[in-house]
């Protein structure tokens, strides 16, 4: 009504009333009455603001990369900003006159477009696409140091890069290419699995002959060591019968000397003999024969005395005409050899 206005703004919004050119109020969460006509209210946003952004650029080997991420910014001299940008309000308080403040975020979005090339430029492919960190604290380093925030009364209050993406094709170029580096690492793993199994089972099989070579060691030791015993026994009993032999040819000489004296005593013994026989037969031969005989006859048994009768007769046969013996005396003499049996 007769146009004065109502105003309320929040703590977050800094207020600048103007009057004939000049300021007469201002503050952050202001609330009053004005008159339209000759007051023109500068409205001014103190909180923070999101603003995404996603742009292409280059890398140093010419590759193209899309860079997704999100800047967070309040207005820390909010009189600044309203000295070089319109955030003026319409006579209704209720929007503002001109599109200065929608281009705000676009402004701060280019600048860090441009940072961010300069960065993007110095990197290549593969290190542009690792490098999200270390792009973050070069462009928050850069953004603290810009004169056009500083101009505009702005802070920077925190910077992430969501994602850097090549395009497709490379994007599948470098698939094709980790994968077959993957592909490979895994046929060396392979390789070298197969390799260690090699090496095992050699290990394995030299471990094997060792112990067999320790075997046929120890057998030949043991080999040696019988034959060797068997070759002392075999020695021994050599020693012992060449002892054997020598006590036996000592005893053959020993016995071939006995039998050589046995013999001389014998011969010596016979010699004897012979010669008390020959003296008897000379000492008998100048005898008479009936006197040996009668001699002989002494202790004859009576059969033996019959015999020798006979034997008598027998010799003076041719000058018997005629003999009788009884039969009594013949089975006499018959009975007793058979007695005697």
């Amino acid at each position: 009504m007769f146009g004065i206005q109502f105003i309320k703004v929040q703590p977050t919004t800094y207020l600048l009333q103007y009057e004939g050119g000049k300021i007469t109020r201002e503050g952050a969460g202001m609330s009053f009455f004005y008159f339209a006509p000759r007051t023109s209210l500068v409205s001014v946003p103190m909180a923070s603001t999101d603003v995404p952004f996603i742009f292409e650029e280059q890398t140093a080997d010419y590759q193209t990369i899309t860079l997704q991420g999100q800047l967070t910014y309040r207005v820390s001299d909010p009189k600044k900003l309203a000295a070089l940008l319109n955030f003026t309000l319409t006579s209704d308080g209720n929007r503002y006159a001109s599109e200065d403040p929608d281009k705000l975020p676009q402004r701060v979005v280019n600048l860090i477009h441009v940072l961010a090339r300069t960065e993007l430029e110095k990197l290549g492919l593969r290190d542009a696409l690792r490098a999200s960190e270390k792009l973050v604290v070069e462009l928050r380093k850069n953004l603290a140091a810009a004169p056009e925030l500083a101009a505009l009364g702005l802070e920077v209050l925190g910077l992430s890069i969501l994602a850097i993406k090549p395009t497709p094709d490379t994007a599948r170029a470098l698939e094709a290419e980790t994968r077959e580096r993957l592909m490979k690492e895994a046929d060396e793993a392979i390789c070298a699995r197969r390799n260690a199994a090699v090496e095992q089972e050699r290990a394995i099989r030299e471990n094997e002959l060792n112990t067999e070579i320790a075997v046929e060691n120890k057998k030949r030791q043991i080999r040696e060591t019988q034959m060797d015993a068997e070759r002392a026994v075999q020695e021994k009993q050599t020693q012992i019968a060449k002892e054997k032999l020598v006590a036996d040819i000592a005893q053959e000489e020993t016995r071939k000397s006995l039998v050589a004296l046995a013999s001389e005593n014998a011969k010596a013994e016979a010699d004897a003999r012979a010669y008390g026989v020959s003296t008897t037969m000379q000492a008998l031969a100048s005898a008479d024969p009936r006197i040996l005989q009668a001699l002989a006859s002494t202790n004859m048994k009576p059969e033996q005395l019959i015999a020798f009768a006979f034997q008598e007769l027998a010799g003076k046969a041719e000058k018997i005409g005629q003999l009788n013996i009884s039969p009594d005396l013949l089975r006499e003499l018959l009975d007793k050899p058979q007695s005697r049996k």
